[in-house]
């Protein structure tokens, strides 16, 4: 193939007429189930699936960050899908158990060949939100996009172009990785740390160890005796693959389980031995009272934490603050005169006295024990504060770096995990960074921020936001807190010059867009991932199927901007496609760093195994090297220990909303204040079992099985004469919505549940039909970390 011809094939993959006819014909049918279609004319159906003439390919699934990683045995016939089942192969070890998907990727046909796909490029023709577009072609887009990024490079400086966080693809082609890449060569752009994930525990983590290396590998589970799911949700949200197998395999090996919640989750149903309903954003508040009974009973670890703690005590604080409160201090209430009794908690989390001191005791004397920190409630205000809480009743029992123990906060493998992206977007030579969750703020009042707004790499900002690029990512709308105020803020044109969509369908943030860009599935192109968060497992995920109509790979579609800016050699790196970056990955990164014995790409490739596995029989441990010498082995933190008292929290200068020691902080939407009167409600959105964030809300099979709804506690529906099914109006100061609920016991009362990720679909009148949380949501963040508070919410409900 000449160099010119292979460069055309890179940029124009998609264009093909071929895959046009055979999507024309799929979209006039209707699928009945696996391997089976019924055309709509008679005329036009591929033939049922069969043995004849039907490939299987082994690949990954394309996941969506999902929190896990999972292998698909996808059925294909005359280049259609007809049928996606999981992993098969033999043995269901601990050590390599088998990667089994669940319903969103079984059912990933539906979303693969939905009418809705996004099929050519589209430039807006009305206003902002209209969602007004008309079909333009590949040139005319690639002009657009040279003309407007070339603009505001000229006017403003690389600094006012943000390609902001996204999600949608996790497959290193695809992805907003070759869109960064692009950036940086041409000068870079506005960066970000963190993520809407785990904003919080990102950065509370290293301020006690100093990493955020703080788990065993998850085999290490069998050897614990307790388990705290606190937060946690395995078994719907997954944070990694199998993780729920593993808690119900160390169940069956006699750990007891709790979880603690203010819904009963699935994981509480299928894993725990019991479920304690907790008050949303109180979890500190009962941490601080099993700390109370710990300290006060006995119970705590003193030999390990003399040896390994810095400021639970006052023998134990760090050189020069010894005149500081200790976290003893806070408990016991020697310094602000509230003792963080049993009792206390019980007034402010719901949660009864005796059983707060029941698992307290439990979890101190039922060694090695685990507790295991979710997400869910550190996406709170002062989100800090309980990851903290939790490692530090970790420390003061001893359960960290020893088998069957965890030290809680992220808890990222040890001795190395997934590396989450390999794909080499370079440096960006814009050195300023602003933390994930402003980049609105970032857009209305950039050269008004600076360090106080947690800027990095800069002591101030030089430019206000002015074009956005976003590359497989929801959060322009549909993920971002307070929607009404976001949405305000994309339709100026005062404030933001162009914006661009690159996404697989048009959604409630592409509406937004001035130019929409199609993109191809994973299914559809070359691409590589490895395990999410935890595992030791690498799966190839091979092009499928060819993209249909005008769709390309968010590669391809770099390329072909590239060429645009002369630097398509240095963007391709020689002309390397998305199958040649893939071979560099196997053989240059994975076999040279993480796995000697992966196969070279070339016999992976052969084998159709669509996965590496390296099994785990020896569970690595966090933190034992250190525990066993922490004078010779110490950790990365300013004292060399596990620092209970942290003195980099001490330095921020904010003791009422950044304590250096872990401390329950009412939050600033709660329900024992006046406001409360207006909206008694507290609301929550939990990771919702049929979509992945936004990802599948358009996926019939998973929404039939798990429509959208309210979740409403028996006693709320009651007082407000709400009946199952019923249509009720949800509202706050920020926005309303209306929904179908669902009543349910699973619910605490004064609790109501709406699940993330619904996407947003506002009526005349601005009442969102769609079912998006984030209507309610708020824009302000956590004091420390900047991190999305999205979580904190009150509202108020009546029947509609």
């Amino acid at each position: 193939m000449t160099d010119s011809k292979r460069k055309q094939d890179i940029i124009n993959r998609g264009i093909d007429r071929r895959s046009f006819i055979k999507w024309s014909s799929l979209l006039t049918g209707t699928l009945l189930g696996p391997g089976v279609m019924v055309s709509c004319d008679g005329n036009n159906s591929p033939t049922a699936s069969s043995s004849a003439g039907e490939k299987i390919i082994r690949t990954g699934c394309p996941a969506h960050n999902c929190g896990g990683k999972c292998l698909l045995k996808v059925h294909v016939k005359d280049g259609i899908i007809t049928r996606i089942e999981t992993d098969d192969r033999q043995g269901d070890s601990i050590a390599d158990p088998q990667l089994r998907a669940c319903l969103r990727g079984r059912s990933y046909r539906k979303r693969q060949y939905h009418p809705d796909r996004l099929k050519y490029p589209l430039l807006r023709t009305g206003e902002r939100g209209e969602a007004k577009f008309k079909k333009i072609s590949w040139d005319e887009a690639y002009d657009i996009m040279h003309r407007e990024i070339s603009a505001v490079i000229s006017r403003y400086g690389n600094s006012a172009i943000h390609v902001p966080y996204g999600t949608g693809s996790y497959t290193n082609t695809n992805g907003r990785w070759p869109a960064a890449r692009l950036m940086n060569m041409l000068g870079g752009y506005l960066g970000y740390y963190n993520s809407y994930s785990w904003a919080c525990t990102n950065i509370a983590t290293p301020t006690m160890f100093g990493t955020l290396a703080s788990g065993n590998q998850r085999q290490d589970w069998m050897n614990s005796r307790y388990i705290l799911m606190w937060g946690w949700n395995p078994a719907e949200m997954k944070d990694g693959t199998n993780s729920d197998y593993f808690i119900r395999k160390a169940r069956e090996n006699g750990a007891r389980v709790v979880c603690i919640d203010p819904r009963m989750t699935p994981s509480a149903v299928a894993l725990a031995d019991e479920w304690i309903a907790i008050r949303p954003g109180t979890d500190v508040a009962m941490m601080s009272a099993m700390a109370w009974v710990i300290i006060t009973e006995g119970l705590e670890d003193n030999e390990f934490i003399q040896k390994c703690c810095s400021g639970y005590d006052s023998s134990t604080m760090p050189e020069g603050f010894e005149d500081e409160e200790a976290y003893k201090d806070y408990i016991l209430g020697s310094s602000d005169g509230i003792p963080k009794t049993p009792e206390w908690a019980e007034k402010i989390t719901a949660v009864p006295s005796a059983t707060i001191k029941r698992i307290a005791r439990e979890y101190a004397t039922t060694s090695p024990a685990v507790l295991y920190q979710g997400y869910g409630m550190q996406r709170r205000a002062y989100g800090e504060q309980v990851v903290r809480a939790g490692a530090t009743l970790a420390a003061i029992t001893g359960n960290i770096g020893i088998p069957g123990g965890w030290a809680s906060g992220l808890a990222g493998q040890a001795g190395g995990g997934p590396f989450w992206t390999v794909f080499p977007s370079g440096k960006n030579p814009v050195k300023a960074r602003i933390p994930v969750y402003l980049w609105t703020e970032a857009v209305m009042k950039g050269t008004e921020m600076g360090p106080e707004h947690g800027i990095r790499g800069a002591d101030s900002l030089d430019n206000n936001i002015k074009l956005i690029w976003s590359v497989a990512s929801n959060i322009l709308v549909n993920q971002h807190g307070n929607i009404n105020r976001t949405v305000e803020i994309l339709k100026d044109p005062d404030l933001l010059d162009f914006i661009i969509v690159q996404d697989n369908f048009l959604t409630p943030s592409a509406k937004y867009a001035d130019l929409v860009l199609p993109a191809c599935t994973q299914f559809e192109t070359w691409g590589i991932e490895d395990g999410w968060k935890y595992g030791e497992e690498v799966f190839l995920t091979p092009q499928i199927v060819e993209p249909p109509f005008e769709t390309k790979s968010d590669y391809s579609i770099c390329a072909g901007l590239a060429e645009r800016f002369g630097i398509y050699d240095k963007f391709t790196e020689g002309g390397r496609t998305e199958k040649d970056w893939v071979a560099w990955f196997v053989d240059e990164i994975y076999r040279k760093t993480r796995f000697s014995d992966m196969p070279p790409f070339r016999k992976f490739a052969a084998s159709n195994a669509g996965v590496y596995t390296k099994p785990v029989n020896k569970p690595r441990v966090a933190f034992t090297d250190f525990v066993k010498d922490p004078e010779n082995k110490p950790l990365n933190t300013p004292s060399g220990k596990i620092e209970i008292f942290s003195t980099e929290l001490h330095n921020a200068g904010q003791p009422d909303e950044v304590p250096a020691v872990p401390k329950y902080i009412r939050e600033w939407d709660n329900p024992f204040d006046e406001k409360a009167d207006k909206y008694p409600l507290q609301a929550m959105g939990h990771h919702y079992n049929p979509r992945v964030h936004s990802t599948h809300h358009n996926n019939e099979w998973t929404m039939n099985a798990f429509p959208q709804r309210v979740f409403i506690n028996p006693i709320d529906a009651r007082n407000r004469n709400i009946k199952n099914g019923d249509e009720v109006l949800i509202w706050n100061e920020r926005g309303r919505m209306r929904l179908k609920c669902r009543i349910t016991r699973k619910m605490m009362p004064g609790v109501v549940d709406i699940p993330q990720g619904a996407w947003y679909d506002p009526d005349e009148d601005g009442i969102d039909r769609g079912g998006n949380v984030n209507i309610l949501t708020s824009e302000r963040w956590t004091p420390f970390a900047r991190g999305n508070a999205q979580h904190t919410i009150m509202v108020n409900m009546r029947k509609a």
